[in-house]
């Protein structure tokens, strides 16, 4: 759905992992002089991500404990997704609250046919419906740019970069005489780090691609730029619990949930003042209403 370089950089970031991924996979292989363990980390990483893949919906949801609601129990946030989903001519999602203080909302689902739309009651309290509505063309986007299936891709990869470092770190690459000890160590140390952040980035290029596309469907990037200033604040003031089951979800909603956080390389989401300036750029004034 996206038209612009930010999928061309999440494509040059998965091509810089997996080429990650052949170097460690080269240097084990020669170490032991057997490649069937990459081959074994590969199934396990993409058997478990496919499981997730195919699953992210009810994974997701019940990580929030979040609970299905009707139009009469929910009749703005009905209307708004069903205006967004017959604009962009897709399927209509099916919507879900959870019942956290916690301002955010995520979409996931590994296709807009099999999609889900969650808010939290926190969030619902927190916006306006203008602002509501920028949120929910936001999360939309993510389901129409298919992006649980590249963040999917990226936690596969990751995770096998991860298991084969481990490996390299524990066993040393086998036979020592035919492997640098220093390369294996350096590469067991770093490969993981380096993956994480590469996925992170893909995180991050996905929530601009998100904002734009979704600014783009709902014809009003000021209404998500307010949006996102009052969930900055929100969630300072009501963060979720660092459990790490919602951690693991963390990256698919649209503000970081925990207070504080990490610094700005290692975080999944970009900051929120890129965001806003990015927006008010696409409607050519500054937020001042």
């Amino acid at each position: 759905m996206h038209h612009h370089n930010n999928g061309l950089k999440t494509a040059a970031l998965l091509g810089g992992m997996f080429a990650m991924l052949l170097g460690v996979g080269g240097l084990i292989a020669s170490g032991t002089g057997n490649s069937s363990f990459i081959w074994i980390f590969a199934l396990i990483g993409v058997g478990t991500t496919a499981y997730g893949y195919w699953n992210s919906d009810k994974l997701a949801i019940r990580a929030m404990q979040a609970y299905p609601v009707t139009e009469q129990e929910q009749p703005a946030m009905y209307r708004i997704v069903r205006e967004l989903s017959i604009a962009a001519r897709q399927p209509m999602p099916r919507l879900y609250v959870s019942p956290t203080a916690a301002p955010n909302a995520f979409a996931t689902g590994r296709n807009p046919q099999n999609a889900a739309v969650c808010c939290t009651e926190g969030i619902l309290r927190l916006l306006d419906e203008r602002e509501l509505r920028g949120v929910l063309g936001h999360e939309l986007m993510h389901v129409y740019n298919r992006d649980i299936l590249t963040s999917s891709v990226a936690a596969a990869v990751a995770g096998v970069i991860t298991s084969v470092a481990q490996f390299m770190l524990i066993f040393g690459g086998g036979d020592r005489r035919n492997a640098n000890p220093l390369a294996i160590i350096a590469t067991a140390l770093l490969a993981p780090i380096a993956a994480s952040l590469i996925q992170m980035a893909i995180s991050r290029t996905r929530e601009f691609d998100a904002d734009e596309d979704g600014a783009k469907l709902t014809n009003d990037p000021l209404a998500l730029a307010s949006a996102l200033r009052k969930l900055e604040m929100g969630v300072q003031r009501a963060p979720l619990p660092e459990d790490q089951r919602l951690v693991n979800t963390s990256h698919l909603m649209i503000a970081n949930p925990f207070a504080g956080g990490a610094k700005k390389l290692f975080t999944t989401h970009p900051p929120m003042a890129d965001r806003i300036a990015r927006l008010e750029r696409m409607a050519g004034r500054p937020l001042g209403y």
